[in-house]
């Protein structure tokens, strides 16, 4: 439980931050990159980089939802199994109270113009927030003048868009090249 910043723990922090950022994970499990670094890594200062970057990976190679993954990954980190208890139990509770009150004026929903624009809206900005982790991902890539991340990430990138190569099977071989070509350099 190791605590990098002069923010102190609580597991009524880690319960409305976690919560907060759960509220705008609209789009996916990656938008929480994002969300959780500027919470926890910049704001907070409770994990670095390094560490959110590793929660991730794990949380994306591990059965369930990331954004629920990688909330028990930091809640364990910070506070143990109350921790990952809290951490769990704040990223599910957004989404089941929306998706309670959608059911529940369901018809007022899916045939309203004014929620069909703003889900489209909220698209976009999900786009933009994993756009934008992209561009800083490959930006310390570069940084660290490591060339067989880049090659890696953009050979993924053109064998996904352009051949249609399933994304499972390109992350399957990513992870081999990792685990042979990079041991050594993880933490260069």
């Amino acid at each position: 439980m190791e605590n990098h910043s002069n923010i102190k723990f609580s597991y009524w922090l880690l319960f409305k931050s976690t919560f907060i950022v759960s509220m705008f994970t609209v789009g996916g499990g990656y938008v929480i990159i994002p969300l959780l670094k500027a919470k926890f890594v910049d704001e907070y200062h409770w994990i670095n980089d390094q560490e959110t970057l590793d929660m991730i990976a794990i949380a994306q190679s591990t059965p369930g939802i990331m954004a629920v993954n990688t909330a028990i990954m930091l809640g364990y980190k910070m506070g143990g199994i109350l921790g990952a208890v809290t951490g769990m139990f704040a990223t599910v509770l957004p989404p089941l109270i929306i998706i309670t009150i959608v059911a529940a004026f369901y018809d007022l929903f899916a045939s309203n113009e004014y929620v069909t624009l703003v889900l489209k809206g909220m698209q976009c900005g999900a786009t933009a927030l994993l756009l934008n982790v992209a561009i800083d991902l490959l930006r310390k890539q570069f940084a660290k003048k490591l060339i067989l991340p880049i090659v890696i990430i953009i050979a993924t990138f053109i064998a996904n868009l352009f051949f249609d190569v399933n994304i499972m099977i390109l992350v399957l071989i990513d992870a081999v090249i990792g685990l042979f070509f990079m041991r050594d350099k993880i933490y260069s």
